[in-house]
């Protein structure tokens, strides 16, 4: 019993070493990769998507891909992501890293793996979240965006909001109510991600702090690209 005892505590040292030993901005990495991916899908759904209309004057976009991934909800958090914003010239910052929590998204037992994509209407907005913990419906007016190529739906709701909320679900995007949702930013994850301790979220947003990553270099083009419709 002993010498078995012994041999698992050996394994899992092992384990804990081994694990140590990958880089530390692997998982940020891979969500930047997941949220490239959700971008993708965007522009190959032309009929059925997000409208690029909405993202001309867009201060901001975030995009937390695979989150209620089988239901699971771990201390209230629903997902990570990633957010961007545009400076005046229209370009993207680099990307910060978000958490998404709280709200009447329900405790969801057997959901699909579900994206979830914000688009930040003004700077008021954007500024809101860079102090670290936001509330869609308190710290800024909310609502489930339109489908499509144009902006159709130009409901009394969706002029007002300052922040347009949809998901992604079995391939098929549609507007959602996301209400009481809390973002708040990692900043474990950006410290990790851009190897900085203590990295402020308005540094990363003004460019101050950069990264040559091909996934974050991809991530900021498909924005680009996806706005200006080419």
């Amino acid at each position: 019993m002993r010498a078995r005892i012994g041999m698992l505590v050996v394994a899992l040292m092992a384990f804990m070493f081994s694990s140590a030993a990958v880089p530390l901005c692997a998982d940020e990495s891979n969500r930047v990769s997941e949220s490239v991916a959700v971008i993708k899908e965007l522009m190959a759904m032309p009929e059925m998507n997000v409208p690029p209309a909405l993202f001309k004057d867009a201060a901001g976009i975030a995009v937390i891909p695979g989150a209620m991934k089988g239901g699971l909800i771990v201390a209230g958090r629903f997902g990570t992501g990633v957010m961007s914003v545009r400076d005046k010239s229209g370009e993207w910052s680099p990307p910060a890293f978000i958490s998404l929590g709280g709200g009447s998204l329900g405790w969801q037992v057997g959901a699909q793996s579900t994206d979830f994509i914000l688009v930040f209407k003004n700077r008021r907005s954007v500024d809101g979240i860079v102090k670290g913990k936001f509330t869609l419906g308190v710290d800024a007016s909310a609502a489930a965006g339109p489908v499509g190529r144009t902006v159709t739906a130009a409901t009394d709701a969706l002029m007002k909001a300052e922040i347009v909320s949809y998901s992604r679900s079995r391939g098929l995007f549609a507007g959602v109510s996301m209400e009481g949702a809390v973002l708040h930013i990692d900043a474990d994850a950006n410290a990790a991600f851009y190897n900085r301790k203590g990295v402020k979220t308005d540094d990363i947003f003004s460019g101050k702090v950069e990264s040559d990553s091909r996934e974050v270099m991809q991530f900021r083009e498909l924005l680009k690209r996806y706005v200006s419709g080419s």
